[in-house]
């Protein structure tokens, strides 16, 4: 063997798996609010100019989503929950209590992991699993996904729109799983990125955040939906924001790029 050839060969061993590599993770580029609002606004969750979709990730918990419920009957308010599967096992009472009072229920998936290994197959496993719970305890089979942590790899957006699901990250959000998150910072946060068609993100739980920070976004949320109602804009869940989800069309067709930091 020749010097050059053994050099290609070399350097061909070290490009294949970072060629890979680039493959799995590269969609989270969209991470960037900029890049996702500009480029896939469908991503984003952008929907109708005069609604917003009011967004929790990380539930149920029944610690903390009961509160949730309550307030947002308070407000007559419907929203979409992203649930993991395995709190939604554990606590099904939780999940059609939420179905019960008319909001809308997404997969965040099974587990709250960091994918940094590509493998499809763990990735459909998770996503069909966790459909096929909500299905299962509510009789309504989900349209939404979002990934934990907002990290949208190839092998997710692939393995969501396998399982029939149309991929929403957000296009505001209240930084609500910080330990000096309070009240006012997540007010301000949201309502600094709202507009008219945007998609908010909050959590109503703390499972994957700093402990007891959901009391922050629980006293938050009446004066983030009377500054939306303030601005003329409505407030629901996603089923409400825009066209039926299509996961051959429209975001879909956008390629599979997304991602974003937890929720």
């Amino acid at each position: 063997m020749s010097p050059v050839s053994g050099r290609a060969r070399r350097t061909a061993a070290v490009l294949l798996p970072a060629g890979v590599a680039l493959a799995h993770i590269g969609p989270a580029a969209s991470w960037l609010p900029g890049v996702r609002l500009l480029l896939l606004p469908g991503l984003a969750g952008t929907g109708r100019p005069r609604h917003i979709a009011l967004t929790f990730d990380d539930g149920p918990d029944p610690a903390s989503t009961p509160y949730f419920l309550d307030a947002l009957d308070g407000l007559g308010v419907r929203a979409t929950f992203f649930v993991l599967g395995e709190h939604a096992v554990r606590h099904p009472d939780v999940v059609r209590e939420t179905v019960r009072r008319g909001h809308e229920l997404g997969v965040h998936g099974w587990t709250h992991d960091r994918p940094w290994r590509p493998s499809f197959a763990r990735d459909a496993e998770d996503i069909a699993r966790t459909v096929r719970t909500v299905h299962d305890l509510t009789g309504h089979r989900p349209r939404w996904y979002r990934p934990p942590y907002g990290i949208l790899t190839t092998g997710r957006w692939r393995a969501a729109r396998r399982a029939g699901l149309r991929t929403v990250l957000w296009s505001a959000w209240g930084r609500d799983w910080t330990a000096d998150a309070t009240p006012e910072s997540v007010r301000a946060r949201v309502t600094a990125d709202l507009r008219g068609g945007g998609t908010i993100l909050l959590h109503d739980s703390d499972r994957h955040s700093s402990p007891d920070c959901w009391h922050a976004t629980l006293t938050a949320l009446p004066a983030i939906v009377r500054d939306c109602r303030e601005a003329g804009l409505t407030v629901g869940p996603l089923r409400d924001h825009g066209p039926t989800p299509e996961p051959g069309g429209s975001a879909a067709a956008a390629g599979p790029a997304a991602g974003d930091r937890g929720m």
